[in-house]
């Protein structure tokens, strides 16, 4: 295959900022991608990841720092002369154009030969797996065939980067799933360099090799997924990779880096991210299918059920915890409505911040 990105060593962000009036969307990121990642650029809405994007396609303009591809500075050149490749959520293809001239229009823009516009895209289509597809309309397509034509049209032109701007929102959970194994797949075959918006935390665990979690314009922690999933390193980050129980308590011990907290009457063990004291207070967090039922025992969290569903294979339980905050946990079996469970978790699987978690 001919079809190679783009060459360069690194993107670098160096104190990027961008305003909206007088709202910050962006605060000071600096950020460095290296030749051949694929990192996902991860947050709730209005976090600033889409507008990071944007303003390294072009599409935004910076208000401070600046974006550099090597010791080149590309901030102030416009999105055609920076080259890169962006797929968008909505596909943006041309409606009256084929699936072959879809593909082949940013070749053409750049006058590149005809014989070599044909091998290109026939080499694209082959990638995208479209092959037999190329004379059809977008509207004759499944939304995944759509999003196969606007990564080949992506591709085609070489980029030394390709932009993804939530590009699988718009699919079925099934055709997520698939499309995120082709988007490896492409990305590895091509020695690509990816950046890729999602405020999906699976998409961006099974996606990237590197996450940045972002909120209100800041980078809040960058790291592997394993890093993420496991060691957060704030009380939001925790919450948006999945933590999504939160018990406030007072730090009774630290051994290490575990701390023990109590929870009202019980007796709760997680990792440390932040330093405490005994006596400071403090709040463990931990996902749904950490938290468990257990058999009444010492130490363990008496909750009232509020709900359970079946969920195929497994039962998820809805507890009230204290303070009225809502538990989800992993129930044994379904559960009556007034039923009380005792709720643990592994230590090694609970992590523990300073503060109340308000």
């Amino acid at each position: 295959m001919s079809i190679q990105a783009g060459q360069f060593h690194e993107l670098r962000l160096d104190r990027l900022g961008r305003r909206f009036g007088t709202v910050n969307a962006l605060n000071d990121v600096s950020l460095t991608i290296r030749k051949g990642e694929f990192v996902a650029l991860l947050g709730p809405s209005g976090c600033g990841k889409s507008t990071t994007l944007n303003c390294i396609a072009g599409l935004l303009a910076s208000t401070s720092g600046g974006i550099w591809l090597d010791d080149r500075r590309i901030d102030p050149l416009r999105p055609e002369q920076r080259g890169f490749g962006m797929v968008f959520q909505n596909y943006a293809l041309f409606p009256h154009m084929n699936v072959r001239k879809n593909i082949a229009f940013g070749l053409t823009m750049r006058g590149v030969g005809k014989d070599d516009i044909r091998r290109r895209v026939e080499e694209a289509v082959s990638l995208v797996r479209l092959n037999g597809q190329e004379e059809k309309l977008p509207g004759e397509l499944s939304g995944g065939q759509q999003q196969r034509v606007a990564i080949a049209r992506a591709i085609v032109i070489e980029p030394p980067l390709v932009l993804m701007d939530e590009p699988l929102s718009n699919l079925d959970a099934k055709l997520r799933l698939e499309m995120r194994a082709e988007m490896r797949r492409i990305h590895n075959s091509l020695g690509a360099t990816t950046i890729y918006v999602t405020h999906d935390q699976e998409e961006a665990l099974s996606l990237a090799d590197r996450i940045v979690v972002m909120r209100d314009g800041n980078i809040r922690q960058v790291g592997t997924p394993e890093d993420l999933y496991a060691r957060p390193d704030h009380l939001d980050v925790a919450d948006f990779m999945g933590f999504r129980n939160r018990l406030d308590g007072e730090v009774i011990a630290v051994d290490g880096e575990t701390a023990e907290l109590a929870v009202g009457k019980a007796r709760l063990r997680g990792r440390l991210r932040e330093p405490v004291k005994p006596g400071a207070k403090a709040v463990l967090a931990v996902r749904p299918d950490d938290l468990v039922a257990v058999p009444p025992r010492e130490g363990a969290l008496p909750a009232p059920v509020i709900s359970s569903e079946f969920r195929g294979r497994d039962h998820v339980g809805f507890a009230q915890g204290p303070g009225g905050r809502d538990l989800v946990f992993a129930a044994p079996r379904a559960l009556a409505v007034g039923e009380t469970v005792h709720l643990e978790a592994a230590a090694e699987r609970a992590v523990v911040f300073a503060g109340d978690g308000a």
